[in-house]
């Protein structure tokens, strides 16, 4: 499986980028999976479902399927939270994992820049990153830099850096 992150600051527009990725990437014929990291506690069960209630009652696993989907939760319990190596073993092969967050992971990534502003680019620090996607001008950039709004040609770098086929 190929690996490449989408990091940048609050509200720098990764999650956009990615969920167009992802549309563009597929229409290509490419298989994609994504990898969200949330900063704050979530949940994707609701209180009063009966898999709501396995969990309460202490489950340490519950997975809830149907004819359309299936999702596994699984609880920590006090154990540290898994890095990105770790949960990706849970994931099925695809030929493409998309990462979102995760930016001081070892994998590959693109930073996402929506505008200049106080924080320092990732970049100048972070050897993993091997492009931007930028709604401003970085002259100082060391790595490619693409249009935010190029999603196409994000994509085509994607192809082309992590070796993807594209099918006709």
């Amino acid at each position: 499986m190929k690996i490449i992150g989408i990091v940048g600051w609050k509200n720098s527009g990764k999650t956009t980028l990615v969920t167009r990725l992802v549309a563009t990437l597929t229409a290509k014929g490419i298989k994609v999976s994504t990898v969200k990291h949330a900063h704050h506690d979530f949940d994707v069960d609701q209180e009063g479902r009966d898999s709501h209630r396995h969990r309460s009652a202490g489950a340490a696993e519950v997975l809830v399927s149907s004819a359309r989907r299936w999702a596994l939760m699984h609880e920590l319990q006090g154990e540290a939270e898994p890095d990105l190596a770790q949960l990706l073993t849970h994931m099925s092969p695809v030929d493409l994992v998309i990462v979102e967050g995760f930016k001081s992971g070892t994998h590959e990534k693109i930073e996402v820049v929506r505008e200049i502003t106080t924080e320092p680019l990732l970049a100048d620090t972070d050897q993993n990153i091997v492009a931007l996607a930028s709604a401003v001008d970085v002259p100082r950039a060391q790595v490619p830099v693409f249009g935010l709004e190029d999603v196409e040609a994000v994509a085509a770098f994607i192809c082309t850096h992590c070796h993807l086929r594209i099918v006709p």
